[in-house]
């Protein structure tokens, strides 16, 4: 039972994570921490090989992602590579600080996260885009599948601190850090949907190669559930990038804002009752 509910949150976590380009590890630690300490269905661990093992898993959600959307050519390999430079010692740090939370700290905070990304989700429709400045460090340009022209772009000092302060969240949460990022890319820098999406599992890929190392130095994986869960990661990653590419992912999209705000509330409930 334990190793096929582990699989179920890997395929889960993979397949809706790499659809909007979150990475899956914002299904993947809440999960682990539901059916641990509140089930009993799988071994209670600490917040701290929960992320860490979460964070080794997305290192293949990541890849496999990143695989697929190659054959697509929406991957945006310069602007990852940037953004990266800001994620890397970002995630690292945020490894560092992990070390001093507990499981109802970490749940507490977790849960509030939750909430504000699924908000964010929400709410991301009725801002307003900034305007693409021409002056901007990077400039690029996107024809998607329908023949439109899009032109993005961005100073590459404000998209490192911007990443920095995501890879900090990443490594702190075991999150992935594209739940930030994207709505970042988009909102911020005017990529065009498809374009944060891959863009945005590349950098999965590379910033939880870097804090699962941090993590690995410190013994917080679990290689247990990561055996259980890096295969549904892998197969859900490529059904993610399958359904990206042939079909809308609003209504997944939808579905995954309730989950977030039903188990951010459920954690901050668990973290205030500890």
């Amino acid at each position: 039972m334990e190793w096929i509910v582990l699989l179920f949150i890997g395929l889960a976590a993979g397949a809706l994570g790499s659809l909007v380009g979150l990475g899956g590890g914002i299904i993947i630690v809440p999960s682990l921490i539901y059916f641990g300490s509140y089930t009993g269905i799988i071994p209670e661990t600490s917040p701290q090989v929960i992320v860490g093992t979460s964070l080794a898993v997305m290192i293949f959600t990541g890849l496999s992602s990143t695989l697929s959307y190659m054959k697509h050519k929406t991957i945006d390999y310069k602007s990852g590579w940037i953004f990266f430079i800001g994620s890397g010692p970002g995630s690292l740090l945020g490894a560092w600080i992990n070390k001093s939370l507990n499981l109802h700290s970490f749940s507490l905070y977790f849960g509030f996260f939750m909430v504000f990304v699924s908000v964010l989700l929400m709410v991301k429709k009725y801002f307003k885009p900034v305007k693409h400045n021409p002056n901007a460090g990077i400039q690029k340009t996107y024809t998607d599948p329908q023949g439109n022209i899009h032109t993005y772009g961005f100073s590459p000092i404000i998209g490192i601190m911007i990443s920095f302060a995501v890879g900090l969240l990443s490594g702190l949460f075991g999150i992935g850090g594209g739940s930030l990022m994207v709505p970042a890319m988009i909102l911020i820098f005017l990529f065009p949907a498809h374009v944060a999406i891959a863009t945005s599992m590349f950098m999965v890929f590379l910033s939880s190669v870097t804090s699962s190392i941090a993590h690995i130095s410190m013994g917080n994986i679990d290689w247990i559930f990561a055996s259980a869960l890096i295969p549904g990661a892998w197969v859900g990653a490529k059904l993610g990038v399958y359904l990206n590419t042939k079909f809308s992912s609003k209504t997944l999209v939808n579905l995954l804002r309730i989950i977030l705000i039903i188990a951010g509330i459920r954690l901050i409930l668990q973290g205030l009752s500890g």
